[in-house]
């Protein structure tokens, strides 16, 4: 075998000669990873700075050195890729997550189960029994479950503002052109009004809370944050709830989509969802803890390993790095592929089949190919609080309506920001008990 870093950087296909790969990536963006996977392997690249990777192993060591020979992706329009300055921000920000796992583990996610049912149901209850688009409809479900997690009684106009921001952020996650701050573009200024506002919104809420008298304390995150000793700065509690809310809006809701997808199409697990969320001590109260619903778990572990929400995680070389046998450059970004690794026969058996037995065999699945919330020292922070909504709100679903999609055989999967069926519509129509 080469010594490593003699091979130079990984193969790839050359594209053309002024547009590079763009043109072909962008008509099909999994087709052209799946192709290139075939003909160049696990790892391959796509132009001068990035490169691609569809290992578990190697997606494990870059997830591990994150912080250290890599770092996570740069923030939009950070064309001068200061990647000290980027480093020296993940080790702030390695600190608050140390402070705040507390506040979001299983013990302190628990205690948020009844609210999620509720949330839910205000929901649903707002659709009327009406078709919708699934994706808006769970959006709107997740921005309001995670900010009153975050919030509690200061939660109001926090999700819709969580929802501009979303959509602010949308046109730079579909494409591969990255265009500089300064040029007066209208989504440019969209996404920076959408960000100041939430940011301007949150520490408005931080410093009057900070503010309030002594006893006033409330048990939401916020509440833990600002009684963590030692005392976190506003800025960083802020940047923090920030983080929180951003990643558990935009995951779940894809997720949760993809969710609806399947149980439109399977009306038979549908039943056996709602024979579990109403088994002997529920009758047909709503599922009082996610711990009781192995179904409805193994449900969205299923799909989160075939529709990984993160399809894509992006970290840049901070330094002149290996890369197995391969070398990569500072500055040069490495994507990893959890979609392709998920679906990977060399570690799945019958990898593009539904199939959530698999996860109630008690077999444990191949860890390092199952990478749902990513992995190592940057692992998702809120990924214990994500399972448990994730859970609930399945079982719920399925316990309360029955699950009509008109488009749900012909929609296919969007690979385009988070993973999720695009333009799915559906109706939840109530059962009558």
């Amino acid at each position: 075998m080469a010594q490593r870093g003699t091979l130079g950087r990984p193969p790839g296909p050359r594209g053309h000669w002024l547009t590079g790969n763009t043109r072909a990536y962008e008509a099909d963006r999994i087709g052209f990873l799946r192709r290139c996977h075939r003909e160049y392997g696990d790892v391959f690249s796509y132009d001068e700075q990035t490169v691609f990777v569809i290992d578990p192993g190697l997606t494990h060591d870059v997830l591990t050195r994150t912080g250290h020979s890599f770092v996570t992706e740069l923030a939009p329009f950070d064309m001068r890729r200061d990647l000290d300055e980027a480093t020296a921000q993940a080790t702030a920000w390695m600190s608050a997550r140390r402070a705040t796992w507390p506040g979001l583990n299983r013990a302190a996610s628990a205690a948020a189960d009844d609210r999620t049912v509720e949330i839910l149901d205000a929901v649903t209850a707002g659709d009327a029994g009406g078709e919708v688009d699934v994706l808006t409809s769970m959006r709107a479900f997740t921005a309001r479950a995670i900010a009153d997690y975050c919030f509690g009684a200061d939660a109001p106009g926090v999700p819709g503002l969580l929802h501009d921001l979303i959509r602010a952020t949308q046109p730079f996650t579909e494409s591969s052109y990255e265009f500089p701050a300064w040029l007066p573009l209208p989504r440019h200024r969209h996404f920076f009004h959408a960000s100041r506002r939430l940011t301007d919104a949150l520490t408005a809420i931080v410093r009057r809370r900070r503010a309030a008298p002594a006893g006033q304390t409330q048990e939401d995150l916020l509440g833990f944050l600002l009684a963590a000793e030692p005392a976190m700065p506003d800025d960083i509690v802020t940047s923090t709830l920030h983080s929180v809310l951003m990643g558990g809006h935009g995951v779940p809701a894809a997720a949760l989509t993809s969710v609806v997808w399947e149980l439109a199409r399977r009306p038979g697990l549908v039943g056996e969802l709602r024979d579990e969320a109403d088994g002997p001590a529920s009758g047909t109260a709503a599922p009082s803890t996610a711990a009781r619903l192995p179904l409805a778990e193994a449900v969205v572990r299923e799909t989160l390993r075939l529709y990984p929400p993160a399809w894509l995680m992006t970290r840049t070389a901070r330094t002149a790095t290996h890369l197995g046998d391969w070398s990569v450059g500072p500055g040069d970004d490495v994507l990893l592929n959890a979609y392709l690794i998920h679906r990977d026969p060399r570690w799945w058996q019958r990898p593009d089949e539904f199939d959530p037995a698999r996860w109630l065999s008690g077999r444990p699945a191949p860890g390092p190919a199952c990478l749902p919330f990513g992995a190592g020292p940057r692992v998702c922070l809120g990924s214990t609080l994500a399972m448990r909504q994730l859970t609930l709100a399945t079982s719920r679903l399925a316990q309360r309506f029955a699950i009509e999609s008109p488009n749900a055989s012909s929609v296919a999967l969007e690979f385009m920001g988070r993973l999720a069926p695009a333009g799915l519509r559906a109706r939840f129509a109530p059962l009558g008990r």
